[in-house]
């Protein structure tokens, strides 16, 4: 049950969002036991986003996840996310900061895991 959400403050065009979300499938594959069959993402341009005190291109990813994984992991997983954002919007990876947040219980179809 992941769910990848990603801001910046760039326009993201409707090919770098299939992209990217394309991306997000194969690169939560990372984690052990986790799908693209599961993966919610969220994918939001033109944020008011600032790094350092620049409005600079720069992007926050968040990867929330029921359950945890290993800190090797998730360094792998932070290395396919930032190549993406850079890949697809032109982001330094310096402005791309990714963030993860595990949880014991997750909600789906009324009930939880």
């Amino acid at each position: 049950m992941p769910f990848i959400h990603m801001m910046t403050n760039v326009s993201v065009s409707e090919a770098a969002e299939k992209a990217m979300k394309e991306a997000f499938g194969k690169a939560i594959s990372i984690i052990p036991g986790k799908s693209e069959q599961w993966l919610m993402a969220d994918i939001e341009g033109e944020h008011r986003l600032y790094l350092a005190g620049s409005g600079e291109p720069a992007a926050m990813v968040e990867v929330s996840l029921y359950g945890s994984a290993a800190g090797e992991t998730y360094n792998k997983l932070t290395g396919a996310v930032t190549e993406t954002v850079v890949k697809n919007l032109g982001i330094d990876p310096a402005r791309v900061y990714v963030k993860y947040a595990e949880t014991p219980y997750w909600g789906w179809n009324g009930e939880n895991f």
